[in-house]
C-alpha cells in the first residue's frame, strides 16, 4: 500500500472502532474523513499521547522497529521473545505501527520523529556524520583510510558510515581507556558532554580516550558540548541486544505475604479511624474555626494546633485537612475568611460509617490536590500551606490509581519494587515529582485505610473500578453502638463506634481521654458547663446519661453534674464594656472578696450588677479560670446558647471531576460512519455536466417518490448559481427538502424553490 492513509482506508470497520475507542482524541472532533484521521494520528501532540499510554513491553517493541533494519515479525521475536508478535499486533490496534514491504513493519508517520533514543541508542552514523562540515568529515576520512577524491559530503558520509558498520578493529585500536569511554554510553543515553567538542582532531596527535574516539569517528560531535555515540557503535557494544533486560515480562511488586482477612481487618480498622478523625477536628473547627491565610491556605500555626488535638504528625494532618476539604466537608466561609464545616458535613454525619468512609476515599482518589508538599518551598522559596492553590498537580489522580492498581493481592511489596512495576507500566511517566507522588501514595493509602500492613485490601479494588464500596467495606466495620458504661471515676467507655447523636451529645459533655478498641470519655467541671452552654440543663443530661447507661449513673457523677448546674449561669457578663449580674448579691460580695478577681477591675453598680472594663468574652474567660461558671447575656437580657453546629460554610459548587475520556460504542460506531460516508463523499465529488431541470410542476412528487434513493439534484446558491449535489432523501415538508448531501457529508435542508431538476443515479 502506498500509504499510512491508504492502510487506514483498507481497516475494518471493528478496528477503525478499537483505533477510536483506544485514541478518543482522533475523533474530537470527528474528521471529515480517513485522510484527516490519517492526518491527526500523525500530529506530534496525538503521536506523543499515544506513547505516554504504552507500557515497557510496547514501547520496546516500537523502539525495536525504528532501529532494526529489516522489521518483520521474525526478526522482533528474535530480538525480544515470542511475545513480541502479540504486542505488535496491540501496537497496529492503536495506529502506531502499520505493515511494510515484504512482511515487514513500520512506525506510523511521526513516530520516528517522537522517539529521541530508540532502546538508548543514538542516531545511525550516516545521520551523525551528516551534521559535520565537509572540513571534517575529510580529516575523519583521511584518519581511517577513506578515499576523498571527488567526494562531497553526503558520499563521505555514506562512505564512513559503511567504514564504521563493524567498528570492532577501531575501538581495539582506541585502547581500554577509550573502549571504558565507550562503556559508559552504551546503554543509554548515548550522548555526553565534551568541551569543545567540534574541535578539529589528528589521529596522530590524539592523545586523551575522547580524542582518540572522535578520531576515529566512534564518537561524533552533535554541537560544540555534545558527542553522540552512533547506533552501529552501540549495537556492537552491546553484541546486537537491543535491551540488556527482558523487557516483554512485566515486573510484579515483591515482599512479604499477608494474609487477606488480617490485611481488611487493619485496613477497616483504619478506615474507621479516618472517620473518627474527620468528625473531631471539623466538630471543633466548627466552634473555634481557624482563620484563612490572605494568600490562600491554613496557617502553620494552626495546622501544629490541630495536630497536637488530634495526636496526629503534621503531614498526617494535613491529609486529614486535605480529604476533608475534597470531599465538600470543609471550606471557606467568604463572610468571616476563616475555615469551617459545610452543611454538607451535618448530612454526611447522617449516613453510615461505610458510607462515609467512601466519600472521603473517593475524594482522596479524584483530588489534585497533593498533601505531601504541605510544608515544602515552592520555586519562589514560600512555604507551602494546607488548602492553598499552590499544592495542586494535575497528575496526582493518575498517579494515586495507578500505584494502587500495581499492588498484587495478599502481598505488602516495597517501595523500590513498586516503582519499577511503575516504570514498566508507564515508562514515559517515571522520576521526580510522578514518583514522590507514588511514594506519597503508599503512605497515604495505608493511613486511609485502603491498606492494611502494606498490603491492599479487598475492598479497594471494589472502590478503583467504581463497585459499591460501603456494602463490601460495612460487613468489616463494627456496629454502631448506643450505649456505654459510666464508671464512678468520672468515665464512660464506649464498647464500639457510638451511633451519631449519641457521639455528638457525648463529645459535647465529656473530653476523649483515649481511644482504640474502645474509647473513654473523661467528665470534668470544664466539659460538663460545655454542654451547658450549649442549651443543655442538669435533667437533659443526667436522662441522656442514665438511659444510654448500661450501669445506673454513679453517684460522683450525679454531683459533679447537679454541682455545675447550681453555679452554672447564676452570673451573668453583659456589655458596660461588660458586667455581671446576679439575682443573689452574696455570689458578686464572693467575687470582690476574691483576690484572683483583682485584676478584673470589677464595680458594683447595684447590689445585683458589677462592671468592668474588660471585654465580654475576656470577663467571662478570667471568671471562670478562677473558678466562677457565669454565661453570657444578651443585650435583651436572655442567654446566649453556644452550639457546636452553629457556624457553617456553603457547601463549595465543585465541577464534576474529569475522567480520562472513555468513548461510548455508540459515539464509535458514528463516528465510523461519518469518517466512512466522508471517504465516500470525497471519491463521488459532483457529476459532471450540467445540472438536471425538472418542471417545477412534478418536483415535489418525484421527490416523494424518490425518498430513501439516491439522486442527482441541481441547486441554486443564494447568489443565484447553479450547482450540483449528490443525495439522499429523507423528506418533504414545509417546503424543504430534508437528505443527506453526500458532496458534503452531512444532513442539509434544501428551499423546494431552489432546486432546478433532478435525476435518479
Amino acid at each position: 500500500m502506498d500509504s499510512y492513509g491508504d492502510w487506514l482506508r483498507g481497516r475494518t470497520d471493528d478496528q477503525l472502532r478499537a483505533l477510536v475507542s483506544a485514541r478518543p482524541e482522533l475523533i474530537t472532533p470527528v474528521p471529515a474523513d480517513l485522510g484527516a484521521l490519517a492526518a491527526r494520528a500523525a500530529a506530534p501532540s496525538a503521536v506523543s499521547r499515544a506513547l505516554d499510554g504504552l507500557d515497557r513491553a510496547s514501547l520496546a517493541v516500537l523502539e525495536a522497529v525504528v532501529v532494526l533494519p529489516s522489521a518483520s515479525l521474525t526478526a522482533l521475536k528474535k530480538a525480544l521473545g515470542a511475545r513480541a508478535a502479540e504486542v505488535a499486533a496491540r501496537l497496529r490496534d492503536l495506529g502506531l505501527l502499520w505493515p511494510g514491504p515484504s512482511r515487514t513493519l513500520r512506525p506510523a508517520p511521526g513516530v520516528r520523529a517522537a522517539l529521541t533514543h530508540p532502546a538508548g541508542l543514538g542516531p545511525p552514523a550516516r545521520e551523525a556524520l551528516a551534521a559535520l562540515p565537509l572540513e571534517r568529515l575529510r580529516d575523519l576520512a583521511r584518519n581511517l583510510d577513506v578515499s576523498t577524491a571527488f567526494a562531497s559530503a553526503p558520499g563521505l558520509a555514506e562512505s564512513l558510515a559503511e567504514r564504521l558498520a563493524d567498528p570492532g578493529p577501531l575501538i581495539d585500536d582506541a585502547g581500554p581507556e577509550a573502549r571504558a569511554a565507550l562503556e559508559h554510553l552504551t546503554w543509554g543515553p548515548p550522548t555526553g558532554r565534551v568541551e569543545n567538542a567540534r574541535r578539529r582532531v589528528v589521529l596522530a596527535e590524539a592523545r586523551s580516550p575522547v580524542e582518540r574516539l572522535l578520531a576515529r569517528g566512534l564518537l561524533v560531535a552533535a554541537d560544540d558540548r555534545t558527542v553522540t555515540l552512533p547506533r552501529e557503535v552501540g549495537l556492537h557494544l552491546r553484541g546486537g541486544a537491543l535491551f540488556r533486560e527482558d523487557v516483554l515480562g512485566a515486573p510484579v511488586p515483591s515482599g512479604t505475604r499477608r494474609a487477606q482477612r488480617l490485611t481488611d481487618q487493619i485496613a477497616s480498622g483504619q478506615a474507621f479511624t479516618l472517620l473518627r478523625l474527620t468528625e473531631e477536628l471539623l466538630e471543633h473547627w466548627g466552634v473555634h474555626p481557624p482563620p484563612v491565610l490572605r494568600g490562600g491556605g491554613l496557617g502553620v500555626r494552626e495546622l501544629k494546633a490541630a495536630a497536637a488535638r488530634l495526636d496526629l504528625t503534621e503531614r498526617d494532618t494535613a491529609l486529614v485537612v486535605e480529604v476533608a476539604h475534597a470531599a465538600g466537608l470543609l471550606d471557606r466561609d467568604g463572610g468571616s475568611s476563616v475555615w469551617l464545616p459545610t452543611r454538607s458535613y451535618d448530612l454526611w454525619l447522617l449516613r453510615d460509617a461505610a458510607a462515609r468512609w467512601t466519600d472521603l476515599a473517593g475524594a482522596w482518589l479524584e483530588t489534585d490536590r497533593v498533601s505531601g508538599l504541605v510544608g515544602e518551598r515552592d520555586a519562589r522559596d514560600r512555604t507551602i500551606n494546607a488548602l492553598a492553590d499552590e499544592n495542586i498537580r494535575p497528575a496526582a489522580p493518575r498517579v494515586r490509581r495507578e500505584t494502587l492498581e500495581v499492588l498484587p493481592e495478599g502481598v505488602a511489596p516495597d517501595e523500590e519494587s513498586v516503582l519499577r512495576a511503575l516504570a514498566w507500566h508507564h515508562p514515559r511517566r517515571t522520576g521526580g515529582l510522578h514518583d514522590r507522588l507514588a511514594s506519597w501514595t503508599m503512605h497515604e493509602a495505608a493511613f486511609l485505610g485502603l491498606t492494611g500492613f502494606g498490603a491492599r485490601a479487598s475492598y479497594t479494588g471494589v472502590l478503583l473500578a467504581g463497585g459499591d464500596v460501603a456494602e463490601a467495606l460495612g460487613a468489616l466495620l463494627p456496629e454502631p453502638v448506643d450505649r456505654v458504661v459510666l464508671q464512678a471515676d468520672l468515665t464512660a467507655v464506649a464498647p464500639g463506634p457510638l451511633v451519631p447523636d449519641l457521639a455528638r451529645e457525648l463529645a459535647l459533655a465529656a473530653d476523649v481521654e483515649s481511644t482504640g478498641g474502645a474509647t473513654v470519655y473523661r467528665f470534668g467541671a470544664e466539659s460538663v458547663r460545655r454542654a451547658l452552654d450549649a442549651g443543655r440543663t442538669v435533667s437533659d443530661l443526667l436522662d441522656l446519661l442514665a438511659r444510654h447507661s448500661s450501669t445506673p449513673v454513679p453517684q460522683p457523677l450525679s454531683y459533679l453534674v447537679e454541682d455545675v448546674g447550681r453555679r452554672h449561669g447564676r452570673l451573668r457578663v453583659g456589655t458596660a464594656l461588660s458586667y455581671v449580674r446576679c439575682d443573689d448579691p452574696a455570689a458578686l460580695d464572693e467575687i470582690l472578696a476574691d483576690r484572683r478577681a483583682a485584676t478584673l477591675r470589677l464595680y458594683r453598680l447595684a447590689p445585683t450588677v458589677l462592671a468592668s472594663r474588660l471585654s465580654r468574652q475576656d470577663l467571662l474567660e478570667s471568671l471562670r479560670s478562677v473558678g466562677f461558671s457565669p454565661v453570657p447575656e444578651s443585650p435583651e437580657g436572655g442567654l446566649v446558647i453556644t452550639r457546636t453546629d452553629a457556624r457553617r460554610a456553603e457547601p463549595p459548587a465543585r465541577p464534576p471531576v474529569e475522567h480520562e475520556h472513555v468513548v461510548d460504542e455508540r459515539v464509535a460506531e458514528a463516528a465510523i460512519r461519518a469518517l466512512r460516508a466522508g471517504e465516500e463523499a470525497a471519491a463521488v465529488g459532483a457529476p459532471e455536466g450540467e445540472p438536471p431541470r425538472t418542471p417545477s410542476a412534478s418536483l415535489i412528487e418525484e421527490l416523494r417518490a424518490a425518498l430513501g434513493t439516491r439522486l442527482w439534484i441541481g441547486y441554486l446558491d443564494q447568489q443565484g448559481q447553479a450547482s450540483s449535489r449528490i443525495i439522499e432523501p429523507v423528506r418533504v415538508d414545509g417546503g424543504y427538502l430534508t437528505a443527506y448531501d453526500q458532496t458534503r457529508a452531512s444532513v442539509q435542508r434544501f428551499a423546494l424553490h431552489r432546486i432546478t431538476g433532478l435525476r435518479k443515479i
